[in-house]
């Protein structure tokens, strides 16, 4: 029987009350905030409560370089909760909120697909419990702080040409990259140079997903720095005197999501930085709160394993103490085709030889992702146009490499299609082989971490920077920033900086753009190769064809 589409699959969910959601996990009822009736936010007592009990196993969804011919990471971190809790384990889902960027641009939703979705599907997709709108606000709170101090006598001394701290918007608008404000007399300030970044590249979406608990929030909060003086000191938000305010403002965000799947598996969905542009982990609090509640919990990073995964590993984990058990690398038939030379619109023809040209990108995933002592099953995200000959070919050369890979049909069949991988994802992660540890130590240099990183992971000969660059890193190190991961904003379609390269490219180098120092998150951004961290809308919008229908239900949304 043909499947609908996935917003019709998701309307036809049968939910249960968020109330009983929450008691599968054993949250009581006074400690929710419902949102409606189908999500809810968990209140910061009943978390706090909960931290002396053992963690359980987390298991990290992470893919192959995203192609055009789709891959399916949430779609199988959402399917994979699911199998868990069919076999009998008690899971949970952590996965993050979606831009609405991307929604309205060209990526569609992102609550999975088909019968492994998260629900309600269209609220998640849109503007959910608000969070991004109270991340957005604080974050140009800040910024309007910061002229306005100026305005009133610059008693900081703030070089106009040193203010680092921009603004943003949760929207694809390339027309804001570069601005100049406040023109139009004296009454409306100074004018300067600045700009906009995306909401999910924020450093306060950083840093409410990487913070314990509202303190820790203030606390990085009045970390941010924003500017230089004219004698080139920092200066904080906290010498703003915006951190508390900001906080004010992020009360409620910074308390995760409890949601549900479509089999009712519980999901918290919190925080959405992207992994091109920023981190790409879900919040710590909601990660680490799940563990406390669940025997396994199912997270995913974004893009491929070379940024979201790495930067799980290198930021989050490391950050928060986290431990890995196991990792799943999600693939596709038709991405290993067009990996190998491939035509999108000839993806549906059988091409053995072509699966076979395009597996080294997953190898190269595997490897990576291994490198950190964690353990890998691959699993390959079933379409209908798949044969059985390029099926074995992705499974051959997997076996090749010491590792499995699993056929999975949770897209059409839901948990009962990936069961077979729950069980292998189980045996992995209580086999006790993980082994977890960074890519590089604290101690090591900031330039020295950003090449280690091009160098082990992207397969590059070395990191081209100019001098101005390389002094930057410099500076922050001798004013005690050293200790830092970093954080690279490349582009996700390929280990190079050419989004056109695909497959496992080596000797090539990493050009670094310009460095930005998130003293608050507590990493350095790395720009790399020609990464926007304001994207624009491509030539036909998704926004061209979403609207209400007569019902009032959304279309074209998905």
């Amino acid at each position: 029987m043909a499947l609908g589409s996935d917003i019709e699959i998701a309307r036809a969910a049968k939910k249960l009350p968020i109330q009983a959601i929450g008691a599968k996990l054993g949250i009581p009822e006074a400690d929710l905030l419902p949102y409606g009736h189908d999500k809810a936010k968990v209140g910061q007592g009943f978390i706090a409560s909960v931290q002396g009990r053992p963690d359980g196993k987390l298991i990290l969804v992470t893919a192959i370089n995203p192609t055009p011919a789709g891959e399916g990471k949430t779609t199988t971190t959402v399917g994979l909760g699911d199998g868990l809790n069919r076999i009998g384990k008690r899971a949970v889902v952590c996965i993050r909120e979606a831009s609405l960027g991307p929604n309205f641009g060209m990526k569609g939703g992102a609550a999975g697909g088909g019968m492994a979705q998260v629900v309600p599907m269209e609220e998640m997709n849109l503007h959910f419990t608000g969070d991004f709108h109270a991340i957005t606000s604080a974050h140009n709170l800040l910024a309007a702080m910061i002229d306005n101090h100026i305005y009133w006598g610059n008693t900081l001394d703030i070089d106009q040409r040193r203010i680092v701290w921009r603004r943003v918007m949760d929207m694809n608008d390339r027309a804001l990259r570069d601005v100049v404000t406040s023109l139009g007399g004296v009454s409306n300030g100074f004018p300067r140079q600045t700009g906009f970044d995306i909401t999910v590249a924020s450093e306060v979406m950083a840093i409410l997903c990487l913070a314990r608990d509202l303190a820790d929030l203030e606390r990085r909060l009045g970390d941010i720095v924003v500017a230089y003086t004219r004698a080139k000191v920092p200066v904080t938000c906290r010498d703003i005197k915006a951190d508390g305010a900001m906080t004010v403002l992020l009360k409620d965000a910074m308390q995760p999501n409890l949601v549900q799947t479509l089999e009712n598996t519980p999901a918290f969905v919190h925080g959405g930085p992207f992994a091109n542009i920023a981190h790409g982990c879900n919040s710590v609090i909601a990660t680490t709160t799940a563990l406390k509640l669940g025997e396994y919990v199912v997270t995913e990073a974004g893009f491929g394993a070379d940024l979201g995964a790495e930067k799980f590993f290198d930021i989050k984990c490391r950050k928060a103490g986290l431990r890995p058990a196991a990792a799943v690398i999600v693939a596709t038939v038709r991405a290993m085709k067009m990996n190998g030379g491939v035509a999108k619109a000839d993806l549906g023809a059988e091409n053995v030889a072509a699966v076979r040209a395009g597996c080294p990108n997953l190898g190269r995933h595997i490897g990576n992702v291994q490198s950190f002592g964690v353990p890998v099953v691959v699993a390959i995200n079933h379409f209908t146009s798949d044969t059985p000959a390029e099926v074995q070919a992705v499974k051959d050369y997997v076996a090749g490499l010491g590792a499995e890979a699993v056929l999975c049909k949770h897209w059409a069949e839901g948990s009962a299609g990936i069961e077979e991988l729950a069980r292998k994802v189980v045996a992995l992660a209580e086999s006790g082989v993980a082994d977890f540890a960074p890519l590089y130590p604290d101690a090591m240099g900031l330039f020295d971490k950003i090449e280690t990183v091009a160098r082990r992971i992207y397969h590059a000969e070395g990191v081209v920077a100019d001098a101005g660059v390389r002094d930057q890193l410099k500076a922050w190190e001798d004013a005690g920033h050293g200790h830092l991961p970093v954080c690279i904003a490349k582009t996700q379609y390929s280990f190079t900086t050419d989004p056109t390269v695909r497959g496992a490219p080596v000797g090539h180098s990493i050009p670094l753009r310009e460095v930005r120092l998130s003293a608050g998150a507590g990493f350095v951004v790395a720009i790399c190769g020609e990464i926007m961290t304001m994207p624009g809308l491509p030539r036909s919008p998704s926004a061209e064809v979403i609207r209400l229908n007569a019902d009032g239900d959304v279309e074209g949304l998905f």
